[in-house]
């Protein structure tokens, strides 16, 4: 038994906390595609995906023999053919699929669907001037869900094995792309009817005529998965931005510094990006502690595309050189994956373990825009939570083989290690090699545009409300974390590039950056 109070407070880091009869942390997209599959085939009713991107061409990626086709598009035609009366329907971004629905093999599905009195699809627009729904979430007949950081679209698919030639790791073109890693979680019973709930209200926010939930669901789960954790209370935590007739929800902002403050010993997390003033502002006051918790981020070696580099790259660089300066124990450590190559490993995986205590998997990245701008939806299985105390050895054993995945291990091994060491940071610093293994990460060296863009968060805004605030009243990204190099009125400090000089060339960045976000596989 823990004697900690539970994390969990529904209104201010979750939204609700649910029951699941079984869950299961699914790591890299060839499991959880056929796990989606092998669910999808058991609906009878009512199958809902919520994602950020979509794409219909490509392949689950699987050798499954249940008789359809392994396209996701041309899969979903089959199964309605195949069940009368489901109704499956499709919420995506809408900026983000600008470009993919001028692929011809899409436009040709799309008219198939639309044709389709089973298959409703909706491009989702509701949402604030360069902002994005980032929800990964499929729902299937309000029994099982899937909720995590993997969409059904381009250069997902890889193995946990992260083969650096892997023959199957191609779009839909034949090109082929690098290993990735990412994870989401599978869910059964009243958890996944909540999420059933959450999609169907986004669903009606896009305009969509109401969804009714399932009645009398039958079991969807997928005979060949063994769940992680049975019988759970399991929290939903959102992001959701500030619009008109729409009040906004930061339970992730709210439950990030509660798991910061909340960690005793040991903060592992894996994320896309590591941008956040909140975020770091949290760790900074515990680096300081003398006693306090060490802090492990694994992300990757630079952010995808050309734009998003220039805004995530260089506020992790802006963040990490302050965080050092507060870290005089040597606490907080990054690292990034490589595989036996020597390749990047691109690491979109959204997994937070705190101790051998608390798990969170989600959509959410430590950048801004989770917290504030965009719309996030994250899990979280706390084992202070009333009947979830038997839990710990099972979120304990999700961390160390995570770990054992980056470091070329085994999770008996690195549960050994970090018994014996008390310190994951030690347990990864005698396991790294040549091969298969964590990297540190190295500190580039910034330009005075790339610092000026990066101070000022241009590219990675606090919300809504911020897009269109003076910079003189924005708060500095390193206001707190450095606080002697920016005057106390919030204006900008003497070492920042002047707006004047560059005003034209950031109006301009900032455009083609919302522009450049539309690329499958940047978020």
């Amino acid at each position: 038994m823990t004697d900690r109070e539970p994390l969990l407070k529904p209104g201010y880091n979750c939204w609700r906390i649910e029951h699941a009869s079984q869950a299961s942390v699914i790591i890299d997209a060839d499991d959880y595609f056929k796990a989606a599959r092998a669910a999808m085939m058991k609906a009878r009713t009512q199958i809902v995906l919520v994602g950020w991107d979509f794409d219909a061409r490509i392949r689950f990626g699987g050798d499954a023999d249940d008789g359809g086709p392994e396209r996701v598009g041309s899969f979903v035609s089959w199964l309605v053919r195949r069940t009368p009366g489901l109704q499956v329907h499709i919420l995506r971004w809408d900026t983000g699929a600008i470009k993919t629905l001028f692929h011809a093999q899409t436009l040709i599905r799309l008219v198939r669907w639309i044709r389709d009195p089973q298959i409703h699809l909706r491009l989702d627009a509701h949402h604030p001037p360069a902002g994005s729904h980032h929800q990964k979430v499929v729902v299937i007949d309000d029994d099982v869900a899937f909720c995590g950081g993997i969409d059904m679209t381009v250069d997902r698919w890889d193995t946990r094995d992260h083969a650096d030639d892997e023959p199957r790791r191609l779009e839909p073109d034949g090109a082929a792309y690098g290993p990735w890693h990412d994870a989401t979680t599978m869910l059964q019973g009243p958890v996944a009817k909540a999420l059933g709930d959450m999609c169907r209200l986004r669903w009606a926010a896009s305009g969509g005529a109401a969804m009714q939930p399932v009645q009398n669901a039958t079991d969807c789960w997928p005979e060949h998965v063994s769940p992680d954790f049975t019988d759970v209370q399991v929290g939903i935590s959102l992001t959701v931005p500030e619009m008109a007739k729409q009040a906004s929800r930061h339970e992730i902002e709210a439950l990030y510094v509660d798991l910061i403050a909340r960690t005793k010993r040991l903060f592992y997390a894996e994320s896309q990006y590591f941008a956040s003033r909140r975020v770091a502002e949290a760790i900074g006051k515990r680096l300081a502690e003398p006693d306090g918790p060490e802090f492990v981020i694994v992300h990757p070696t630079t952010a995808e595309g050309w734009l998003e580099p220039i805004a995530m790259d260089s506020a992790r660089a802006r963040l990490v050189e302050a965080l050092r300066e507060k870290d005089p124990h040597g606490r907080l450590r990054l690292y990034h994956p490589f595989t036996c190559g020597g390749k990047p490993i691109y690491v979109h995986a959204k997994v937070t373990v705190i101790d051998d205590e608390v798990l969170r998997v989600g959509s959410s990245n430590f950048n801004n825009r989770s917290l504030r701008l965009d719309t996030e939806c994250d899990v979280v299985i706390d084992a202070a939570q009333d009947g979830n105390a038997d839990e710990r050895a099972t979120i304990a054993g999700l961390r160390n083989g995570l770990l054992a995945e980056h470091l070329g291990s085994t999770p008996e091994v690195v549960a050994a290690m970090i018994a014996e060491t008390g310190s994951i940071i030690a347990t990864i610093e005698r396991l790294r090699n040549d091969g298969r293994s964590l990297r540190p990460y190295e500190e580039p060296d910034l330009d005075g545009v790339r610092t000026w863009l990066a101070d000022n968060k241009i590219l990675d805004p606090e919300g809504p409300g911020e897009m269109f605030e003076a910079l003189s009243a924005r708060r500095a990204l390193l206001e707190n974390l450095r606080p002697h190099l920016h005057r106390s009125d919030g204006r900008l400090s003497k070492t920042r590039v002047s707006v004047a000089a560059m005003g034209i060339g950031v109006g301009l960045a900032a455009g083609m950056f919302f522009l450049g976000r539309q690329r499958p596989g940047s978020r």
